[in-house]
């Protein structure tokens, strides 16, 4: 009985054995085994295939062509530290790589060494073409950004308003857009935007709002029903669309007429002197592909001497702390009121508030672009 048992153990021990056989016989990659004194004592079918010939008891780097031990010899570094060790090796023309681990026996010391031996010629190539491919989207996108850049406002009528704006998107190209321009002599156009989703895609869209809403029509709402049907001329098989608030001042009498494609954070008139808070809140279809024929419409208002109005999308608000709160219109507006500084500094101070808040440095970790304009009237406008 003990006898059979012995026999069965034994049994079950040479087909493990043989598994184990067939298992490294069957891997691509080579295997070998080499003894203290760099002596091969097996090397799989994959390996033995390959080099054609008997290597058995000779030195592990005469089976790779050299005469001499590799420089870096991973598997003297394994013997010594008792720890796998890891490198890239050029063998007869291709990249290996190669891990050496000890083999030890029951009492711990390193009888031997085992290396498996991957060829990673053709990942390596792939990889340089990733990094070449890489650099050359990010030349592109960097010269994409300069073009975005390039159409931001830069000639801004400074006699009768004082105008600031803080443009930051939160990738290299960004979803969001601005521009103030002048009309005519007594008309003064600004408008904010948002293009749904980042990169590429939204950042061309910045390019063909710059490029297509009609600078010369008085009426906002006209424009926004001309850009309408120009986008689903051009874009009517886009998934993405835009949101714009586009407001004239009249600068001759100081009145204001504006209109909404969309756009869900609203503008805010405010005055701290003469505590005039006022959301233009106004419904309106973005500017996209949704229904055939939207209804725009202006809504008029008058402004005073030191009125400034307020325009941004939604990535400030949006910020978030550690607990998922949002920084919000609320501590926006508190930002805002009883503030009688000028445009440029009461931006940086929202920008100060929302980075406390979310305890970030300045823009950084945001989800959302951060775009930010102010507009301060500066004349007291004929009536």
């Amino acid at each position: 009985m003990n006898k059979n048992k012995s026999e069965f153990g034994s049994n079950i021990n040479l087909n493990i054995n043989s598994m184990i056989e067939h298992i490294i016989n069957g891997m691509t990659d080579w295997v070998r085994v080499i003894d203290l004194d760099d002596n091969l004592i097996y090397v799989n079918k994959s390996m033995s295939n390959f080099l054609k010939g008997d290597y058995i008891g000779k030195k592990c780097y005469k089976a790779i062509g050299r005469n001499a031990p590799c420089e870096n010899c991973v598997s003297r570094t394994a013997v010594i530290s008792g720890q796998p060790q890891h490198k890239e090796e050029i063998i007869f023309d291709r990249i290996y790589s190669v891990m050496s681990s000890p083999i030890k026996d029951n009492d711990g010391n390193t009888i031997a060494i085992v290396e498996v031996l991957r060829d990673i010629t053709d990942m390596k190539k792939l990889q340089k073409e990733m990094l070449l491919q890489n650099k050359k989207l990010k030349s592109e996108l960097n010269m994409a950004r300069r073009l975005q850049c390039s159409l931001l406002p830069k000639n801004i009528p400074e006699d009768k308003i004082e105008f600031s704006y803080i443009y930051k998107p939160c990738d290299t190209l960004g979803g969001d857009f601005l521009d103030i321009f002048e009309i005519d002599t007594d008309h003064i156009g600004v408008y904010i935007a948002d293009v749904s989703g980042h990169g590429v895609a939204a950042s061309m869209l910045t390019v063909f709002l710059s490029s297509s809403i009609d600078k010369n029509l008085l009426s906002p709402a006209a424009a926004l029903k001309k850009l309408y049907k120009e986008f689903n001329r051009d874009y009517s098989d886009q998934d993405l669309y835009i949101t714009v608030f586009y407001a004239i001042i009249n600068t001759q009498n100081n009145s204001l007429v504006y209109s909404n494609a969309g756009h869900n954070v609203p503008p805010i008139v405010l005055n701290p002197n003469s505590k005039r808070f006022e959301l233009l809140r106004l419904p309106g279809i973005p500017i996209s592909n949704w229904v055939e024929a939207p209804s725009y419409k202006d809504r008029n208002l008058s402004l005073n001497k030191g009125d400034k109005l307020f325009l941004y999308t939604d990535g400030i608000v949006e910020l978030k702390n550690n607990n998922s709160e949002q920084f919000g219109e609320d501590r926006l507006v508190c930002a805002l009121q009883n503030n009688f500084n000028s445009p440029s500094i009461i931006l940086n101070q929202i920008i100060e508030a929302a980075s406390k808040f979310s305890g970030t440095e300045q823009y950084s970790h945001v989800a959302d672009d951060i775009t930010m304009a102010l507009i301060e009237i500066k004349t007291s406008g004929l009536l």
